[in-house]
């Protein structure tokens, strides 16, 4: 034990002095090592940041829903002009079904009555009433705090029901646990109030919800729809998707007398495909990141590499004295590669503790960046940039193994000195 000691001191020593006297050169070579592990971690944790916001803003609605909406006419075609407003009736919600029913899970639609005076008591809001059908809750994952939401019981019976926001409840009754089971006048229209939603940080839209018949009924809005809604099975691919909304237009098209390339007659927002499209993007950005921070890192590695051929070469007159005095090539071999761990090993700590701390002040400046999106809700863009250690550890071992390779050939070039030609 006292020989591996005292084996372990002199090595250590040894390295000391060698770095001693090139301090400039391990300097700079220990930065190019740190500032590859260092660049490694904030870009996986910046990436992590863009890849969590993300997968937060496709948790809030179904992934696999796909919303239509009318727009305007881009090109002329059977005898109208450009520019035509399309606008959706029950009839493509019925076609829709009718063609695609082997792809869709269930189907439904929206419709709004804007500017209208809720109130209660002396307390009233000015807010929109969207008609919808229960599958609405699950579509766009409404997150019911008190009560329930719209169900097909109240669609049948165009029940006068109605889902408050949890701002407009606590507005209107102060407490918004005591919304459920009172009553709210619309218009002189007295609905029930059968639930509370809220969404997330209650930053989004705060409309009212009523049943899809009872607000078409009350506000004779005829056979109009403002969104159809529905659910798919079995479109598993990207193409899959792409030749469904192919198909959907087309059909919309037929309905309505507009070209059947028009993309801008009707707005088909598909989620899924909008999600795999997505997951692609996520898929190359980490592909990139990864391609970048191993770049670096090898640029510390060749540093290091570069450093103990230099040494080598200025020590060959030392090497060729320890082989004449008895030094086994293996020895000379674990000396410089000894050397080239403990640079590598002590600025890639370096390196790996500076990403942390950086990772860790984004969090703390930019861990939760939005966006408006409209309609007064945010999307989030920037989410947690933090990354796992587990990660920050296996790519600083990583480095010190490449690193050791880096010292490996430089070593056993010194091993191999012959002593009479280094001591020439």
């Amino acid at each position: 034990m006292t020989d591996i000691r005292t084996l372990m001191r002199d090595i250590i020593q040894e390295i000391y002095q060698t770095v001693r006297r090139n301090k400039l050169r391990t300097l700079l070579t220990g930065f190019a090592v740190a500032w590859g592990i260092f660049m490694l971690i904030v870009l996986l944790g910046a990436g992590n940041g863009l890849i969590h916001a993300f997968e937060e803003g496709s948790s809030s609605w179904a992934k696999n829903s796909v919303r239509v909406s009318g727009w305007f006419t881009s090109k002329p075609y059977g005898g109208f002009r450009e520019g035509r407003h399309v606008k959706l009736d029950g009839r493509d919600m019925e076609s829709t079904h009718r063609r695609f029913a082997p792809y869709m899970e269930e189907t439904g639609a929206t419709l709004t009555q804007d500017n209208l005076t809720l109130s209660h008591g002396a307390e009233y809001v000015n807010l929109s009433l969207r008609g919808v059908y229960p599958n609405f809750a699950d579509i766009e994952l409404v997150n019911v705090v008190g009560g329930r939401f719209i169900n097909p019981i109240d669609l049948r019976d165009c029940r006068k029901c109605i889902v408050l926001h949890r701002r407009t409840a606590e507005i209107l009754f102060k407490d918004a646990a005591k919304a459920v089971g009172s009553y709210v006048t619309a218009d002189s229209v007295a609905y029930r109030v059968v639930g509370v939603y809220a969404d997330r940080g209650d930053n989004g839209s705060s409309d009212a919800y009523v049943p899809f018949s009872t607000l078409r009924t009350l506000y004779n809005r005829g056979t109009d729809i403002d969104n159809l809604l529905f659910t798919t099975q079995g479109l598993t691919t990207l193409e899959d998707n792409e030749a469904f909304e192919t198909d959907l237009l087309a059909l919309l098209a037929e309905n309505h007398r507009f070209a059947p390339d028009d993309k801008s007659a009707v707005w088909i927002w598909n989620r899924f495909a909008d999600y795999l499209r997505s997951l692609g993007a996520m898929q190359v950005l980490r592909i990139g990141i990864w391609v970048i921070g191993i770049f670096t890192l090898l640029s510390g590695v060749v540093g290091v590499s570069n450093i103990m051929l230099i040494t080598v070469k200025e020590r060959t007159h030392e090497f060729g004295i320890r082989k004449a005095l008895g030094a086994k090539p293996r020895s000379i071999l674990g000396l410089v590669i000894a050397e080239s761990v403990v640079i590598t090993t002590f600025f890639g700590y370096i390196g790996m503790v500076a990403g942390i701390v950086a990772t860790e002040v984004m969090t703390a400046l930019a861990g939760r960046m939005t966006m408006d999106v409209g309609e007064g809700m945010s999307a989030a863009v920037f989410t947690d940039p933090t990354i796992d250690l587990s990660i920050a550890v296996e790519a600083t071992l990583t480095l010190i193994v490449a690193g050791t390779l880096a010292g490996y050939f430089p070593a056993r070039k010194a091993s191999r000195i012959r002593p009479i030609e280094a001591l020439r």
